[in-house]
């Protein structure tokens, strides 16, 4: 795997600042072409199936020549039956910068480590931070437990 501390910023940035934010953005990029190197799957929708992990939902929700909007998520069963979708991610990736943003999220996560990650201020910068760490860190243990959304990727069981 690529570490993201293998990127050279070409400023000096501190966490919390916009500079610093954009960085995060290229260490998203670099995590997301690790589970995925294009964006051509033949139904819109990749589904990457391991073992010890639940089932990761890509869709490709908008494509455009500069960009790809994608939600990438779990369902989670609840005791009462009902699916939900949770991180539940609008992605949204910048081709010619190679920047992956997340765009949205949920802001009331059912598992509760997801709910540790989003609470804080609600500032602007501050939301943008949070939904993009929490990407950050989940894209790291995608990879780690092996998903992969390329279409011709085999699905361990």
């Amino acid at each position: 795997m690529l570490v993201d501390s293998l990127i050279l910023p070409e400023c000096v940035y501190r966490p919390g600042t916009f500079t610093g934010l954009m960085t995060l953005y290229e260490s998203n990029y670099i995590k997301l072409h690790n589970l995925t190197r294009a964006f051509d799957w033949a139904n819109d929708a990749v589904v990457s199936t391991v073992r010890g992990d639940s089932d990761l939902h890509a869709t490709l929700v908008r494509r455009e020549p500069y960009t790809t909007t994608l939600k990438l998520t779990y369902w989670f069963r609840e005791a009462q039956g009902d699916v939900v979708a949770d991180p539940d991610l609008i992605l949204r990736v910048y081709h010619d910068a190679r920047l992956v943003e997340a765009v949205s999220g949920r802001e009331r996560h059912c598992h509760h480590k997801l709910r540790e990650l989003s609470v804080g201020s609600g500032a602007e910068l501050d939301r943008r931070w949070r939904v993009n760490m929490m990407l950050n860190k989940w894209l790291d243990y995608l990879f780690d437990v092996g998903h992969r959304l390329d279409r011709d990727a085999p699905s361990a069981r």
